[in-house]
């Protein structure tokens, strides 16, 4: 991405195009309201300029370089009127309490491809530029208003799937995971600065650093990092979900038990074997957690190429599967084909479930226990919706190990941030063990510069150009 130039005026449609009541077209920098002086022009004639901040007006968008001529009732002479583009709602943000702490004009007019781009091509024409990805969020970060966790917290809160992933991103927003950051920074920048000031001015009168003390500070601070990170594997749940494949032989209710998960009739169902042909993928929420199920094809030996191609398929999502769901026949003998699959699965985290109970109340599982005598056996059919409180509850209990959250605590669910967290539990690490042979005060503050230097990366303090083309590219323009 070339360097961007914060001068620039940018604008950019800020909500999906299609046809529905409201579109957004958004202007944020120095010349947006004299942008929006030339384009819109209101009931009493006034200018955007001239409007207080935060405040909303009735008008309408016009071209004033596409003009009609139009004949003056009483003196006969033709008189320039320019086309109107649409009936719009202008709200008025002057910096520095704005989103980007910029000025900000917000056209809000009838959604539809056609209004949103003429609206959004007038504001190119006169003097602003299209917006990067996620640059309105980049400059609210440039700008100082919100930290790097803030501005991924807006991605995590647009992307949210279930109530419970919205609500970290919500808390990440308000700021408290940023707070945390900060504070274990800051403690640890004292301990820098002490030690430090020791080597620096050894002939000042300098309290020396105690061992003993230091030891006991870096305890401390490793039990808070420790904290972050062992919430990160149900942040990453709660925002990024797990992926769990429903596997088994043809006609067993793969497709239907995938429907009655979504609770949404997605995948067609027949008594016809083999009518999945490939994997459909879609996303459930099962008590909050985004669960992106795959319903396979259940072909064992494939007839021709497009089966060849399905059994791959399947082969391929089972392999990156974080949970199986083995569906087993109730009403048929356990067999040979289901035998196959089930060596399929070495290695998986598997919930089997056996299927049409309503025809078999009392299905022999004797062979399946053999097969599988440490997985979890629920009885269902998905006809009668019977089993199925069962198996979402089983489905919770295997993601979450059989722990308890608190689900308002603050929790770290980016991959980036969790990794730099790692990294300042290594350098504390490091520093806990020189400080126990009793290493140089040298290679003790060289670990502490280590930690603070991953600290501020988290925050978004002096990161490099490409990690913020990377972090914003993932972003829509409009944001």
């Amino acid at each position: 991405m070339p360097e961007l130039n914060l001068d620039d005026t940018i604008s950019a449609i800020s909500t999906p195009i299609g046809e529905a009541g409201i579109g957004i077209v958004r202007l944020s920098g120095k010349d947006a309201l004299k942008i929006a002086d030339k384009i819109f022009k209101s009931s009493d004639n006034k200018k955007p300029s001239s409007f207080k901040t935060y405040t909303i007006h009735y008008g309408w968008i016009v071209d004033e370089h596409r003009a009609s001529s139009i004949e003056h009732r009483e003196c006969g002479n033709k008189i320039s009127k320019p086309e109107i583009i649409d009936e719009v709602i202008l709200t008025i943000m002057r910096s520095p309490k704005t989103y980007t702490k910029e000025d900000i004009a917000e056209i809000n007019c009838h959604s539809g491809i056609v209004p949103l781009k003429r609206i959004l091509d007038l504001t190119l024409k006169n003097g602003a530029r299209l917006a990067e990805p996620g640059e309105f969020t980049r400059r609210a970060l440039i700008n100082g208003r919100i930290d790097l966790i803030q501005a991924e917290a807006v991605l995590n809160i647009i992307q949210a799937r279930t109530d419970k992933a919205l609500a970290i991103g919500l808390n990440q927003l308000k700021g408290k995971l940023s707070q945390e950051i900060e504070a274990i920074r800051n403690f640890l920048l004292d301990i820098y600065a002490q030690i430090e000031a020791t080597i620096d001015f050894p002939d000042e009168d300098i309290k020396e650093y105690n061992t003993s003390q230091l030891s006991n500070k870096i305890e401390r601070i490793k039990i808070r990092i420790k904290k972050l990170l062992d919430s990160s594997s149900q942040g990453k749940i709660l925002c990024n979900g797990i992926r769990v494949v429903i596997a088994g032989k043809p006609n067993v209710g793969k497709s239907s038990l995938l429907n009655i998960l979504l609770r949404d009739s997605r995948a067609i169902v027949t008594d016809i074997p083999g009518t999945t042909r490939d994997t459909i993928e879609e996303t459930a929420n099962i008590k909050g957690i985004p669960v992106r199920l795959v319903d396979t094809a259940g072909i064992i030996e494939p007839r021709d190429l497009v089966e060849i191609e399905a059994v791959k398929k399947s082969h391929e999502s089972i392999n990156s599967a974080d949970l199986v769901l083995l569906v087993l026949d109730a009403s048929s003998k356990f067999n040979l084909e289901d035998n196959m699959i089930i060596q399929n699965l070495n290695g998986k985290k598997i919930i089997c479930l056996v299927n049409k109970c309503d025809l078999n109340p009392n299905p022999n599982l004797r062979l399946i226990k053999k097969d599988l005598p440490k997985i979890k056996i629920i009885k269902i059919s998905c006809l009668k919706n019977q089993g199925i409180a069962k198996l979402e509850e089983a489905i919770c209990r295997d993601v979450w190990n059989g722990r308890v959250f608190a689900w308002d605590n603050v929790l770290v669910s980016n991959l980036r941030q969790i990794e730099c967290l790692r990294n300042v539990f290594l350098s504390i690490e490091k520093v806990e063990l020189a400080t126990r042979n009793c290493c140089s005060i040298e290679i003790i503050c060289e670990e502490l510069k280590s930690a603070l230097k991953y600290l501020d990366d988290i925050l978004g303090k002096n990161i490099s150009i490409d990690v913020l083309d990377t972090i914003f590219s993932k972003f829509c323009i409009g944001k």
